[in-house]
């Protein structure tokens, strides 16, 4: 299982660095507080799933795909940032709901509702 932990610490890494972008945008350039705050009270949904457990099995040194995309280094809107973290947050939503049926059927759960509450919040972004 200590594989599983560690796909569960990166993909909790991304999720949560992906919605602190969304929010940050909401907040600093459209000063937005509803939507700041819908992307903050996602951030803290996530609190209860991590453990300072699974630093151990954490290998940043080891990852044999850390190297960015040229993709992932370019961005030709802020319209294309937002678009990349959605996706960085809900994909990663998807790993943490499969990976968590393995160890923890109700953080599973909690993944499923971020993921789809993700949908809806992408929707109202980009209705804006």
């Amino acid at each position: 299982m200590t594989k599983i932990e560690r796909l569960i610490d990166a993909n909790l890494n991304r999720l949560r660095e992906a919605l602190r972008t969304l929010e940050d945008v909401q907040r600093y350039i459209y000063d937005n507080k509803e939507l700041s705050y819908a992307f903050k009270e996602l951030r803290h949904k996530l609190t209860p799933l991590f453990s300072t457990k699974r630093l151990k099995y954490r290998n940043i040194e080891g990852d044999v795909s850390k190297a960015s995309t040229n993709s992932e280094m370019k961005r030709e809107s802020l319209n294309d940032l937002i678009s990349a973290n959605f996706s960085r947050a809900t994909e990663s939503a998807r790993v943490l709901e499969e990976a968590f049926k393995l160890i923890d059927v109700e953080s599973s759960r909690v993944a499923k509702e971020l993921r789809y509450t993700l949908y809806a919040l992408e929707k109202k972004v980009f209705s804006e």
